[in-house]
């Protein structure tokens, strides 16, 4: 599947605040703090039409959690079909993503890292390994690193973050084993993104 490879940080520009694509670096080094504005030639910020403002919102929600159009599709219509607002069990959706887990967890210090990881297959789900990066976890759920993988300097440089790191109220943590347990699926109010869902909705409805 095709991923963006270029610089990251025109991302962040482009939507015109930190969607924190580079883990650390976003904290130490942002590109968007020295050059606020959009990338390009001139970067001139011009007058959004309605449209715009939704097609926007959704771009970033992309780039948040790295997906693809069809597969944000995909989620949209999952969500469209499911029991609650649609705007909301698309972010859970979205938040669900096994790479997104691995990353709340601790586990990698960006989304596009933890992805990077789940497809190596360093992640087991219920003692079984998964390899895919939009494998949606379920409440109850385990998610651990393999045995062999935890004497990788990638991890072993993680378990001192993980120390002093806590994750989100629906996770559990138990850094010594580097385990997490899935313990419900999150609210909306858990779901730090920086997207407005409405926007997404509505431009999908028309």
């Amino acid at each position: 599947m095709a991923r963006i490879t270029g610089p990251v940080c025109r991302l962040c520009r482009r939507e015109g605040e930190k969607l924190y694509l580079k883990g650390e670096k976003c904290y130490t080094k942002c590109t968007l703090e020295r050059r606020p504005n959009p990338p390009g030639v001139h970067g001139r910020v011009r007058r959004m039409s309605e449209y715009g403002l939704q097609l926007r919102e959704k771009q970033k929600a992309k780039r948040f959690y790295g997906v693809l159009e069809r597969q944000f599709k995909n989620y949209f219509e999952r969500a469209a079909k499911a029991r609650g607002a649609t705007g909301t069990m698309l972010m859970t959706f979205l938040e669900r993503r096994l790479d997104n887990v691995v990353y709340r967890l601790g586990f990698a210090s960006s989304r596009r890292e933890a992805r990077q990881l789940v497809v190596h297959g360093h992640f087991l789900v219920n003692s079984k390994k998964v390899d895919r990066p939009s494998y949606l976890v379920n409440p109850g759920d385990v998610i651990e690193v393999r045995e062999k993988s935890r004497n990788l300097a990638k991890f072993k440089a993680r378990a001192e973050a993980l120390a002093d790191y806590r994750p989100p109220a629906w996770l559990q943590l138990d850094e010594s084993k580097f385990k997490g347990t899935v313990l419900r699926l999150p609210t909306r109010e858990e779901i730090d993104a920086p997207v407005n869902e409405r926007l997404i909705v509505e431009l999908y409805s028309k």
